[in-house]
Formats: C-alpha cells, sequence, structure tokens
C-alpha cells in the first residue's frame, strides 16, 4: 500500500537516492549526460520541504517516490517527479501528481504545467496518458519559456524537450478530498 504525504527533513537523503537511480535508467537511451546529473542539493530539496511543496510516496515505511512544486505563471509546476525504478510502474508517479493537483487546487491555481523530454517513454508520452497536451514554444508564458532555457543552457536540449499543460478541474478541494495530502492513504488503482 502506498502513502504520500509530505515531506519530512529527514526524508531528503533518500529523495537524492531516489533521484539517481531514476536517473540511471536514462543510460539505456544513450543519454548519459543525464544519468550522470548530481541530484538536487539537500539545501535545494529542503526549500521545497519548508514551503510545503514537496511530497513523498512511502511504502512499509520506505520513501519509494517524491515530487516537488513550483508555481509558475499561474500555475502549478511540477519541477520534479520520480520514483524508485524497483517501485515503478504501479501508478505511484500519478498518484504524486494527483497529490499536486489537490493542492494546486487549494491554491486556486487554473493549471499544471511541467517541462520533459518528448521521446522518452516515462516522460512526454506518460504525461499526455495523464491528461498533459504539449505546449507550442510560441504559447508559453515568460516564466516557463525562462524555464526552458534555463535547461537549454543545461545542455537537456541535446534530446527534444517540450513544455507540458493541463487545465485543471475548478471543483472544489474539499477537506475530504484533503485526507490523501494531510497523510491519509493512498490505494491508486493498481
Amino acid at each position: 500500500m502506498t502513502r504520500i504525504r509530505s515531506a519530512r527533513p529527514g526524508d531528503l537523503h533518500r529523495v537524492q537516492r531516489i533521484e539517481e537511480a531514476a536517473g540511471a535508467a536514462f543510460r539505456a537511451l544513450g543519454m548519459d549526460a543525464v544519468a550522470e546529473e548530481e541530484p538536487p542539493p539537500i539545501e535545494h530539496l529542503a526549500e521545497y520541504q519548508r514551503a510545503g511543496r514537496a511530497w513523498v510516496a512511502e511504502e512499509r515505511g520506505h520513501v519509494v517516490g517524491y515530487l516537488l512544486v513550483d508555481v509558475v505563471a499561474g500555475g502549478a509546476h511540477v519541477e520534479q517527479v520520480s520514483v524508485d525504478p524497483a517501485h515503478a510502474r504501479r501508478g505511484i508517479g500519478r498518484e504524486l501528481i494527483q497529490i499536486a493537483e489537490g493542492w494546486a487546487r487549494g491554491q486556486g491555481l487554473s493549471n499544471m504545467t511541467l517541462t520533459t523530454f518528448k521521446l522518452v517513454p516515462w516522460n512526454a508520452p506518460y504525461y499526455a496518458k495523464l491528461g498533459f497536451v504539449v505546449l507550442p514554444d510560441g504559447e508559453q508564458p515568460p516564466q516557463l519559456a525562462a524555464l526552458r532555457r534555463a535547461e537549454a543552457d543545461r545542455g537537456l536540449d541535446a534530446w527534444p524537450r517540450v513544455t507540458m499543460r493541463r487545465p485543471l478541474e475548478q471543483t472544489p478541494w474539499t477537506p475530504g478530498s484533503a485526507q490523501r495530502f494531510l497523510g491519509g492513504t493512498s490505494t491508486g488503482n493498481r
């Protein structure tokens, strides 16, 4: 059973290990530079954790995935979502994104965005299945365009990348629907 909860300071070293393990999968696609990227520094992760914009997926007391969110151009921007490959393909990433969606609606945000690799099967094609659509370069708000330029400066555009957006349903985020966000159990669709 998977439980999604807010990240705690003690989770951050494990988050780094998850990022390293998830990144290693890119090596099989010839994307060694991505696989070799350093995980985010603890202080960077701690900023998200302190701001209440970091969540982890936990199974049997072990953190197996995480998600970080920024607010960019009036939307919730998924800065990073990663799942330990040993726990992949069980809906954990989807559950983390659902938690971020609930948080975003609670903040009054109208959409979710992310940037990702266009041709990596567990990137853009996966997010399309979750309702995200490619946002053409000419239609990106300035803040999202600036994020893409920063990614290009880091060398990530060596492989095709896209910005994706998903509008949020404007249903109220009630205390009952907040149960999972506040630490309740989430089992997802297995």
